[in-house]
């Protein structure tokens, strides 16, 4: 089994998809997730179920809300090309649907370490006339790193792993939008292209058991200088 350039240009395309969703998201997600850990307001359990909806929506019918809301004919979408930025049919709108199918794990894994926190220590920087900014992350941030950590790479991996979402909303283009797991679907396709899907789906192991390592040891480095510093 051996990879040929569409395999190569495939993974590339993955990883720069998947870097340029990753770090997009983690501060916005980061965001939701102090509002729902640590704010009440009205609209919560809205925003939560809307967060939450690309889990349980097929991936091909968020695919298709994508394409409705930002094709060149729609509102959204005029508005962007108007400044420069198509995300129909090109590895930008790649990069939006990784976002979005990701965004649900990343809110979620940041939520729970957030909610670990001792509010009571964020109360006690406070009274110390800490603002709240530097509260967060002079106090909240270090403590919650290790969950921040998991929802990157969890959103990283859910970016290499997108299928459903990213072949509707820009199609399959080799060299533009075609994706590793695209480019694994479209080998399926072809007779004889067996060897070529098992090479490229080798290869995504690879990568997604290399970012689960390179993740875990990162994470016992940011527990380890939390406890040094405490």
């Amino acid at each position: 089994m051996t990879l040929d350039a569409v395999a190569w240009d495939a993974l590339r395309l993955s990883l720069w998809v998947a870097v340029w969703a990753t770090c997009i998201a983690v501060p916005l997600a980061l965001s939701v997730a102090w509002l729902l850990a640590r704010r009440e307001f009205w609209g919560k359990s809205l925003l939560n179920a809307l967060v939450h909806l690309p889990l349980v929506l097929p991936p091909v019918v968020t695919g298709y809300i994508l394409l409705v809301l930002f094709s060149p004919a729609a509102p959204a979408g005029a508005a962007l090309a108007t400044i420069g930025l198509t995300l129909a049919f090109k590895w930008t709108g790649a990069v939006l649907a990784a976002i979005v199918m990701g965004f649900p794990l990343m809110v979620r894994a940041m939520r729970l370490a957030i909610e670990a926190v001792d509010p009571k220590l964020e109360e006690a920087a406070a009274t110390l006339g800490a603002p709240r900014i530097g509260v967060f992350t002079r106090v909240t941030l270090p403590l919650i790193a290790p969950g921040v950590l998991a929802g990157a790479v969890m959103g990283f991996a859910k970016a290499m792993g997108e299928f459903g979402a990213t072949i509707t909303f820009v199609a399959n283009i080799p060299g533009q939008t075609q994706t590793l797991p695209i480019a694994i679907w479209t080998a399926l396709q072809i007779p004889g292209g067996e060897s070529a899907a098992a090479a490229m789906a080798l290869l995504s192991c690879a990568v997604a058991l290399g970012a689960v390592i390179v993740s875990e040891a990162l994470a016992r480095r940011v527990a380890k200088r939390i406890g040094g510093a405490r």
